[in-house]
């Protein structure tokens, strides 16, 4: 097992390397530069000039990058050329904004999905078993965007059930308050998750059923439900783990769209507004966090996948 750690910790690192100067060297790849942002489009040569020195743009490109990745790993992404504060300080309250938003999907989307697709699994030619694959492949086919748009005019301004617009609320400070304020983003999320995890569920709980070990355990006299629970759905949680963890990683940075439609004060809606201002160490930063996130939930992924078959270790 330690062995296994220390291998993933190593790719950890290696990858987390090669993200970092993917990200920092994308920004040239932008239109536009940051003196110009800074100084304006009617600035002089000399102007943008001591704007450069002064950013440290005047410097060779490798410098440039390990005084970037030096300051980052001690949590300086640098300031926000609209906003003029700490790059850090607005990550952190929209990165934890994102995160409590993404929670709530998770939610959703585990407790549609996995019921559900069980129940598909065990009675395949059930009415709920057709229903489920219709309205999946109607909720894949739609845009999530759509989806919003038609939870706002639905649920928000002909029913009036909730705001047509979202605000960020501790859940732990006001639940009640924090739940209303997410739902319909959530809802939009979940719904989509909820979908592409019912096949996931469907197939695996499906194939696990199946094995000679579920006849073995069925001929011991097991009841149905420990047979369902116990033994078919513990094993196929592989790659419904799978599927889980390359969604959050999805949702981290891909909530762009969602949180937008929604006016969420989320880390999407940051990047969104910093690529249209051009706020480049925002930009990075966001990048870098994204990136961050996405590859250590990889890792508690590969660490489940211990956990629930012991041949991980093993191997």
């Amino acid at each position: 097992m330690v062995r296994y750690l220390a291998k993933r910790f190593l790719q950890l690192l290696v990858t987390m390397f090669l993200s970092s100067v993917a990200v920092f060297f994308i920004i040239y790849a932008v239109p536009g530069s940051p003196e110009t942002t800074i100084a304006g489009p009617n600035a002089t040569p000399e102007q943008l000039a001591q704007v450069r020195a002064r950013l440290g743009l005047d410097q060779p490109v490798v410098v440039q990058y390990l005084k970037w990745l030096g300051n980052a790993v001690q949590g300086d992404l640098g300031t926000s050329l609209a906003f003029q504060v700490p790059v850090i300080d607005l990550l952190s309250t929209r990165f934890v904004a994102t995160v409590q938003l993404i929670g709530f999907t998770l939610v959703i989307g585990l407790v549609l999905a996995i019921p559900l697709g069980t129940y598909a699994a065990l009675r395949p030619k059930s009415v709920v078993a057709r229903v489920t694959s219709v309205v999946q492949v109607v909720l894949l086919a739609t845009p999530s965007f759509w989806l919003g748009i038609m939870f706002i005019w639905l649920l928000g301004l002909e029913l009036g059930w909730f705001a047509t617009y979202s605000d960020y609320v501790p859940f732990f400070e006001d639940p009640g308050r924090a739940i209303r304020n997410s739902a319909l983003p959530a809802l939009t999320l979940g719904l989509f998750m909820a979908a592409v995890l019912l096949r996931f569920v469907r197939s695996a709980v499906w194939d696990a059923l199946h094995e000679p070990y579920i006849r073995v355990v069925r001929a011991k006299g097991a009841p149905e439900w420990r047979v369902v629970t116990h033994h078919a759905l513990r094993n196929a949680l592989v790659p419904i783990v799978t599927v889980v963890g390359l969604q959050l990683g999805g949702f981290v940075g891909g909530t762009v769209v969602t949180e937008s439609i929604f006016n969420y004060p989320g880390l999407g809606r940051l990047v969104f507004t910093s690529v249209v201002a051009r706020d480049y160490p925002v930009v990075q930063g966001s990048l870098l966090l994204v990136v961050v996130c996405f590859v250590f939930i990889n890792m508690f992924v590969d660490l489940l996948y211990a956990v629930l078959d012991p041949r991980v270790r093993v191997s």
